[in-house]
């Protein structure tokens, strides 16, 4: 957001993913913090430090970002005005601006206003999480001044947390939908003698953990649903109040709230919420946004052909979104009428608003189909959606599976099953993403396209697990966690290292999202120790510590695409083996949930991946160097070399490598 070479909406973009990502940060990782810390001398004990030591030094590191965030918004918000696109609030509004937001006011707004006279409950309401309110103090007219105090939820969930106003003289003007109810509160409070009426905004980020109780008695998915009701109802992790609210405003809400001092109570500016700058509008000025790029047609995908057929004659990796996730869609929509197509069975995490992929399932299931959809019912903050998509696909015919008692389903898997002649034969899809067409427009994530036996019989294999979950399944291709993925890691890597040390050429190239795994770190260190070079592109979370003498080499991007996708590429003595995995080096995903790592066998496909990971590694315009100093710094660029940005080189680098392949057909 504070680049000045990214364009300006994406800069404002930035703004609310920080500000979305810190909302996550807090539900989750300080929840869980907090919840530790109320072990008391134990939680030292188990995990080997003071949680109240890091929630402190949290509040330090949130509090310097929230500085240099406010500082970067305004420094936007002056670069919007040059582009004569104004934000104003309720005290700087011309006649014909006050004359639409009144009307705006009473025609939209205030149906959906129902103040709360918190003076006159015993009983303060809930505030619900991610939402922001108004905490409003009215001054009576009188000779002692009195105050009456409301709360007023912002309405954000039902209208645009931004209103376009007319245009004046070539100038675009935007206003808060909060700063309309300001303008509002006296048409709201008309009833009160008032001398003044002052509104603050506030916050409360909630516990987000989902408490999903074994209860035999009732169905899994009405535990998950007693569990979402009670996050309803967390704890509070943080409160953000406007710092110009008074003092006596604040001791009372705190009150109200049972909030104590050594809460996450954090003051900020007027306005909160800032992951609705995602939703600004743009007003169509292109020259501010993004270059959008149109997907690249795939070598061995024909338009109008059939998909099914090119798989068969051809492994295929999509590249999402320098590849069009309508080739999944598609494919889902051939199998749906082809003859010779007897099932499908895919696994669900997260899905798009109106998901064209349930759609394709569904009208499977009209054309006499089997289909099978597993549906990740804990998938963070998605689980109402799930239980409302298979609530849906049960409806309509689709036998659906809500999960592994115990275990997170996260491998992304799809399998075909058609007949030619008297066998039955199989496509599989395995990724690193969702099957959401939304996401893919935005993160960088791959997808395997293939009817190779030794990955379809094995993904049978967890399909089957699926259902019979007591039967240990043996698995030579894929790394299936938590069964053998931490082995089958753990003996590449020990190769590298021995191969290494006989001389042999060794190295280790990692794409991925998180690096925390100590078991793997510690492995990693072994090999660089005996001189396997090891190269590592991680967006996420990073635990190893790279000092000045290290030949690890780590670098992040942060850039337009969110980087999602995951491989490993292993030496192997000269015969490289490449992998693409659903599962990053967590703990969590190797021990504890259903991953699955798949090999990739095709020469082609193997140099595809190589050019992209190459490609990435030589970013100098987005990377920030990762080493223990936790600076982020971005890579120098010497003078002489030119900026590469691997975003964007991808696409000339895929399409030439796209022609080369067509030079060969």
């Amino acid at each position: 957001a504070s680049d000045y070479s990214n364009p300006l909406f994406e800069r404002i973009k930035f703004l609310g993913i920080y500000s979305n990502n810190l909302d996550e940060f807090f539900r989750v990782r300080v929840a869980t913090l907090k919840r530790l810390n109320q072990l008391g001398s134990k939680a030292k004990k188990i995990l080997g430090y003071e949680p109240s030591n890091i929630l402190k030094k949290i509040q330090e590191t949130v509090i310097d970002q929230q500085y240099f965030f406010e500082k970067t918004y305004r420094s936007i918000l002056s670069e919007l005005s040059k582009h004569n696109i104004i934000l104003v609030n309720e005290q700087h509004l011309n006649e014909k601006h006050k004359q639409f937001v009144q009307e705006y006011f009473f025609n939209k707004l205030r149906q959906h206003i129902m103040p709360v006279m918190i003076d006159q409950i015993n009983e303060f309401p809930p505030l619900e999480d991610d939402m922001v309110y108004l905490a409003v103090t009215i001054i009576l007219q009188e000779k002692k001044s009195r105050y009456i105090n409301a709360l007023i939820k912002i309405p954000s969930d039902v209208l645009q947390r931004f209103v376009i106003l007319p245009e004046i003289n070539n100038k675009k003007y935007l206003i808060f939908i909060d700063d309309i109810i300001r303008f509002g509160l006296p048409y709201i409070f008309y009833m009160f003698n008032f001398k003044e009426i002052n509104a603050y905004t506030i916050k409360v980020t909630r516990d987000a953990e989902l408490d999903v109780t074994d209860d035999i008695s009732e169905s899994y998915i009405n535990n998950v649903e007693r569990g979402l009701q009670k996050r309803k109802e967390g704890d509070p992790v943080r409160f953000i109040y406007d710092e110009n609210m008074p003092s006596y405003l604040l001791k009372l809400l705190m009150k109200k709230m049972n909030l104590q001092n050594d809460d996450a109570i954090i003051s900020g500016e007027r306005y909160h919420n800032f992951k609705d700058l995602l939703t600004l509008p743009d007003f169509g000025m292109k020259e501010l946004s993004k270059i959008s790029y149109s997907p690249l047609q795939h070598p061995f995908i024909e338009p109008g052909k059939s998909i099914i057929r090119s798989i068969v004659k051809n492994d295929i990796l999509l590249y999402f979104p320098y590849y069009s996730f309508n080739y999944f869609i598609n494919l889902l929509r051939e199998a749906s009428i082809d003859p010779k197509i007897k099932s499908i069975k895919v696994t669900l995490y997260r899905l798009a608003n109106n998901s064209n992929v349930v759609s394709a399932l569904i009208n499977a299931v009209r054309n006499g189909k089997h289909v099978t959809a597993l549906l990740e019912l804990q998938a963070r903050f998605d689980e109402e959606a799930n239980i409302k998509y298979g609530s849906e696909l049960r409806e309509e015919g689709v036998k659906v599976l809500y999960g592994v008692p115990g275990l997170k389903v996260h491998a992304k898997l799809c399998l075909i099953e058609r007949t030619e002649g008297r066998n039955n034969e199989y496509i599989a899809c395995v990724g690193t993403g969702n099957f959401n067409e939304s996401t893919a427009k935005l993160y960088i994530d791959s997808m395997l396209m293939t009817a190779d036996r030794k990955i379809t019989k094995e993904v049978i294999k967890v399909f089957e697990f699926f259902t019979r979950t007591y039967q240990k399944e043996q698995f030579y291709h894929l790394f299936v966690s938590p069964f053998n993925s931490r082995q089958k890691l753990n003996k590449l890597i020990v190769t590298e290292i021995e191969n290494a040390k006989k001389g042999v050429p060794a190295y280790i190239h990692l794409k991925l999202n998180n690096l925390v795994d100590n078991e793997i770190i510690a492995l990693l260190y072994k090999a660089e120790k005996a001189g396997v070079e090891i190269k590592l592109n991680i967006r996420g979370m990073f635990s190893m510590k790279i000092d000045s003498e290290s030949k690890i080499e780590a670098i992040g991007i942060v850039d337009n695409y969110l980087e999602h996708s995951r491989f490993f590429i292993f030496c192997n003595g000269g015969d490289e083996k490449y992998f693409l995995s659903s599962a990053d080096l967590m703990t969590r995903n190797i021990d504890r949930r259903i991953e699955v790592v798949c090999p990739v066998y095709s020469k082609q496909i193997q140099q595809q991946i190589r050019l992209i990971f190459d490609i990435s590694f030589k970013e100098n315009a987005k990377a920030r160097i990762l080493d223990e100093k936790l600076l982020n710094n971005f890579r120098k660029v010497k003078k002489k070399d030119k900026i590469f940005r691997s975003q964007v080189m991808l696409y000339q680098a895929l399409d030439e490598f796209h022609k080369t392949i067509n030079s060969k057909c």
